[in-house]
């Protein structure tokens, strides 16, 4: 196949379009500036008209990862990206006979702020869903989905909390909130998450793409997990340790930091600082509310199964910081 990938600056765009150019598919970028993969590249972003129709051209199959990812920002930065940058490229890579497209979604579409015990793959919500970035990620599943269309497969797949070596979005900035003694225990960090190892969650990229147009696949979403659930405070401790930082010993209650996290938001929204906030009303949920999920029909109808253990994923994100 001649497999497009946009969003290979981050970490799952990258090794997903560097797993599928091993197996010998055709792997196209497009990106704003270069990835330095080595791969074909196309200049330019989801929302430029031009560059997007450049990009599809001649493709079989979009695997679609760019998007605006942040905690805070002008809800219109999300919406254009996120939102219109989808649904430009999903019009674009049907015009252009695309078969397969896999829209890499989120859990946080569908999550309302409660507890996830054992959840299954619900549908998304953009009216229920916290902050920009789950909203319009929300809007745009939803959109994809719709496309879904005979000679148009579309799967949305959800990896739930990716780390891995050379993470900036998440590994990274935990462990240097806890080098600087900025990240707390919210409650007595008990809450039970989930989280995916890199190599777990490429391998469900690609099985999704693989299975895109199986019946009971396509038109549908998935959440992908290690299915290895662990306290709060065990999974903050185990990337701290990896990253050679002291793990978090310092409480707070969730509700105040919840009351805390949403002054703060607005406060940087509007002051449009650069760096990101200590804490959100967002950050507060998913670090003291439960969100684990059923990975029985992920597994089941995406014939996948995760084979990265997660303590030897911590193992390699010990590696990764040199360790």
């Amino acid at each position: 196949m001649r497999v497009l990938v946009t969003g290979a600056s981050g970490m799952l765009g990258r090794e997903t379009a560097l797993a599928l150019a091993r197996r010998g598919e055709r792997v196209r970028l497009l990106q704003r500036r270069s990835a330095g993969l080595g791969l074909e590249e196309v200049r330019g972003s989801v929302t430029d008209v031009a560059a997007v129709a450049r990009a599809v051209e001649g493709v079989d199959a979009v695997v679609h990862l760019a998007a605006k990812v942040s905690i805070t920002g002008a809800h219109e930065e999300f919406v254009q990206t996120n939102v219109r940058g989808t649904y430009g490229l999903l019009e674009a890579a049907r015009a252009s006979g695309v078969r397969r497209f896999v829209q890499v979604s989120s859990p946080s579409v569908a999550h309302a702020g409660h507890a996830l015990v054992g959840a299954g793959t619900d549908p998304a919500d953009p009216a229920a869903a916290h902050g920009s970035y789950a909203v319009t990620k929300a809007e745009a599943e939803l959109l994809a989905l719709a496309a879904d269309a005979p000679g148009f497969a579309v799967v949305a797949v959800r990896p739930h909390i990716v780390v891995g070596p050379g993470d900036t979005q998440l590994v990274q900035r935990i462990a240097d909130r806890a080098r600087a003694g900025r990240l707390p225990l919210l409650d007595d960090g008990a809450a039970l998450i989930d989280c995916t190892y890199v190599d777990n969650a490429v391998d469900a990229l690609v099985a999704a793409l693989d299975r895109a147009e199986d019946e009971g696949v396509h038109g549908q979403a998935f959440v992908v997990t290690n299915g290895q659930p662990r306290t709060v405070s065990e999974w903050l401790a185990a990337i701290c340790e990896a990253a050679g930082v002291p793990a978090p010993t310092r409480r707070v209650p969730s509700a105040l930091a919840k009351a805390a996290g949403s002054v703060v938001e607005r406060v940087w929204t509007r002051a449009r600082l650069p760096e990101e906030p200590p804490m959100t009303r967002f950050l507060a949920e998913q670090l003291s509310t439960a969100h684990w999920f059923d990975q029985r029909r992920t597994r089941e109808l995406l014939r996948w199964e995760p084979q990265v253990d997660l303590d030897e994923g911590f193992t390699r994100l010990a590696a990764g910081f040199g360790r």
